[in-house]
């Protein structure tokens, strides 16, 4: 079978995209459409969960959404971030991101590698803050796992939720190939198709967790990313594509 074209459940990149080299290369119509989108919870909701911005002397962001719905709550809260707040950073990009919200210089900052699990020595070396988390509605686990075994004071807030978006406009039949990068992205295309069959068509994921979803759901996937050979997804595919194309 040839892949003549392909659904990346995520929005259209730069003109550099390598997935425009593997379009071009291999005459393939790729289009993007996201398939799920971010909500901010409101001021409400967070105080439903006992919430009090106040009382907390730290504060660990995972995402550049994190640092984006705590500032926007504190705003609508009238909360002024004080100056003495410390922040933990899951990576060095996620810390350079606040730089949109605050000023960067002469502020407490620190930021792991790239795993959340790389910031146990940050909580060690800072165990006396009292951490806020803020976060979308789906946790890690290993984000519980590590702030427990950390011994620091933590409290999670739920400030943005991931949700569905709407993709009645599209025929999903259109497509060779369907590739996701989250479970909520299998979510999706369960919720705006229920009547889809996999039939002829390929799935392509990224993650294990994503490829658990897709399983639970009972699709069949025929391209993982990332493995030790082909560690993006453009990668992945353009090996899957080239071969199945011979």
């Amino acid at each position: 079978m040839r892949i003549k074209s392909i659904l990346v459940s995520q929005p259209a990149p730069s003109e550099s995209s390598p997935y425009l080299d593997i379009a071009k290369k291999e005459k393939i119509k790729i289009d993007f459409r996201p398939f799920i989108h971010v909500e901010g919870v409101d001021n409400k909701e967070l105080r439903t969960q006992k919430i009090d911005l106040t009382q907390y002397t730290g504060i660990i962001f995972t995402s550049k959404n994190a640092i984006d719905h705590y500032f926007r709550l504190a705003e609508d809260l009238r909360f002024a971030v004080p100056d003495t707040m410390r922040y933990i950073c899951q990576s060095e990009a996620i810390a350079n991101y606040l730089q949109k919200h605050i000023v960067y210089r002469k502020r407490k900052i620190s930021f792991g590698e790239k795993n959340f699990s790389d910031l146990l020595p940050l909580f060690k070396k800072f165990p006396t803050e009292k951490y806020l988390l803020p976060s979308s509605d789906v946790l890690s686990p290993d984000i519980v796992k590590t702030l427990d075994s950390s011994n620091v004071e933590w409290t999670r807030a739920i400030m943005y939720r991931t949700v569905c978006s709407d993709l009645t406009d599209i025929t999903i039949k259109d497509y060779d190939m369907l590739i996701f990068f989250s479970p909520q992205g299998i979510k999706s295309l369960q919720q705006n198709f229920p009547d889809f069959k996999q039939e002829e068509t390929k799935i392509g994921v990224f993650g294990n967790t994503t490829l658990a979803a897709a399983e639970e759901a009972g699709l069949k996937v025929d391209l993982m990313a990332p493995t030790k050979e082909t560690p993006s997804m453009t990668m992945a595919l353009e090996k899957y594509v080239k071969a199945l194309h011979k």
